[in-house]
């Protein structure tokens, strides 16, 4: 099982850690401050630097099969470390801030559209959630006033975690209709906004809402008889 640092500390952009294996194209850590894709966000990119000032440039982030281990995917021709050595992690940053940052607006948006999720994803500085909203007419403008109104309140983000049975006691909290979260490990983790919001996540968040910035509703589209899908973007 590979320690994931990012959950304890979203803002860790650098940190060591020993090599447990490497292979063209995969390194597996102890620990990684690299969050895997998932989730609808994607996996954080960045540098392993390894002794001797080489540097394995990490293309990818993910889950391997076990769910438990996480792998860096090295770009193509990358120096590999050697089980056993300590080596330096070395975040893509500026885009992990971005998805932090898109990641806690799509959680705001589904305060401000209070209808069941069926789908979503993360990008950098942007992102959509699809909403099971049946025939109700949405308004960009109104919408956009209403996250943006939410963000303005500077709420703080935290996280906490709850067992499996807590959970399944308040279904309530689970708002995606299509995937649930990871249970059968003991506990769930949920993030919290406070008093705006609080549902199981496993991706990184910023940690107050000012951190955002101001969104923009790009788009609403159809998607399906009772789906509208609905695109944001955040100020640089």
């Amino acid at each position: 099982m590979t320690e994931p640092l990012f959950r304890a500390d979203a803002y860790l952009r650098e940190a060591q850690a020993k090599v447990v294996e490497a292979s063209p194209g995969r390194i597996v850590l102890e620990a990684t401050i690299f969050y895997p894709q998932g989730g609808g966000q994607p996996g954080d990119r960045g540098a392993i630097l390894l002794a001797g000032a080489q540097v394995a440039e990490i293309a990818n982030s993910v889950y391997d099969s076990d769910r438990k281990t996480i792998v860096h995917v090295a770009a193509e021709g990358a120096p590999l470390p050697a089980p056993g050595e300590i080596v330096t992690m070395r975040l893509d940053w500026p885009t992990r801030f971005l998805r932090m940052r898109a990641h806690t607006a799509l959680h705001l948006l589904s305060v401000a559209l209070p209808y069941p999720v069926t789908g979503g994803s993360v990008g950098d500085g942007e992102g959509r959630l699809d909403f099971d909203s049946g025939d109700v007419a949405f308004d960009r403008a109104e919408i956009e006033q209403r996250l943006n109104d939410l963000i303005s309140t500077d709420a703080e983000v935290t996280t906490r975690w709850i067992t499996d049975e807590e959970l399944a006691a308040n279904p309530s909290l689970v708002k995606t209709m299509k995937v649930k979260p990871p249970t059968g490990q003991g506990r769930v983790r949920l993030v919290e906004i406070a008093g705006l919001d609080l549902q199981p996540c496993g991706g990184t968040h910023v940690n107050r809402l000012s951190e955002i910035g101001r969104a923009e509703v790009t788009g609403i589209e159809k998607k399906g008889k009772l789906n509208r899908r609905v695109r944001i973007k955040l100020q640089a």
